[in-house]
């Protein structure tokens, strides 16, 4: 494990496995950390980290505000999360790299090959977030966080946060800065004394801007359709990651492949293979 200081915002990383790079954006929501890829849900089914690092240098971080990665309170958007990844890969010298994301990962993967499609090799979108189910249940998690503010203020929030240790998706008391003020004294002070005001209308612009759209979230369609770059979709079939999501990327995606295989089909036998030959095509 090591830390790198990204725009001012501690970032905590693993580097693991040899070839070519593979920058891994996790999954897991609002507490997306290295660990999920080895643990969580299907990926701890599938066991793909037993098989990437064999043939790439597989780059895990805790997405900002997540596990032990830092945060700052402001207004955030896709965009930040890609200025998180393209720090890490300079942190590290590395210039251009496959990317890979999970779950709400995808959706930085595919901000990040719009705002920098040259330092992207290729695109795996393994399960992205999407639908309208997705949408109104992460629309109601922020109101519920908002609520709890204008009812029992900052500082409560902070001691909510310390006592509970729960992130944001599974208590939506805590606030999308939850782990933060759980691991960090200094920021739980400074944030307990934020203008309340000011904050509520930082964290509804984030709610906004995060959850725009009724399918996939992340880059504009139009600017999808522009890019010149292989990607593998990997649909999800539930509430948080619908099929109609992965559709849509495919859609708006040129050099998109479709892994058309119903979850109870996407195992430890099928997917490493997958997409590993996928990754070495792209990589030629």
């Amino acid at each position: 494990m090591g830390s790198a200081l990204i725009d001012g915002i501690a970032t905590r990383y693993e580097v693991v496995g040899s070839g070519p790079a593979l920058l891994m954006y996790a999954p897991g929501g609002f507490d997306a950390t290295v660990e999920k890829w080895s643990t969580m849900g299907v990926y701890a089914r599938v066991k793909l980290m037993d098989h990437l690092p064999r043939k790439y240098t597989c780059i895990l971080f805790d997405r900002r505000e997540c596990g032990q990665s830092g945060g700052r309170v402001e207004h955030v958007t896709w965009s930040h999360y890609v200025a998180q990844g393209r720090g890490l890969l300079d942190h590290l010298g590395i210039e251009r790299a496959h990317l890979m994301g999970g779950c709400m990962g995808c959706c930085p993967v595919a901000a990040f090959a719009v705002a920098h499609p040259e330092r992207v090799a290729s695109m795996v979108l393994w399960w992205p977030v999407g639908g309208p189910k997705y949408r109104i249940k992460g629309r109601q998690r922020f109101a519920e966080h908002l609520a709890y503010v204008s009812e029992h203020g900052m500082q409560a929030v902070a001691a909510l946060a310390a006592k509970e240790g729960k992130p944001f998706g599974a208590d939506p008391r805590g606030g999308p800065w939850a782990s933060v003020l759980r691991n960090d004294r200094a920021f739980a002070e400074a944030y307990g004394k934020l203008d309340r005001e000011k904050y509520q209308l930082a964290v509804a612009a984030m709610a906004a801007s995060l959850l725009d759209r009724d399918t996939a979230p992340g880059a504009e369609p139009e600017d999808l359709m522009g890019l010149d770059i292989p990607a593998l979709v990997v649909p999800g079939h539930d509430d948080s990651h619908a099929t109609s999501a992965a559709r849509y990327l495919e859609e708006c995606l040129p050099r998109s492949e479709y892994w058309d295989v119903p979850v109870e089909g996407q195992t430890g036998e099928t997917a490493p293979g997958r997409v590993l030959a996928f990754l070495e095509a792209a990589g030629r």
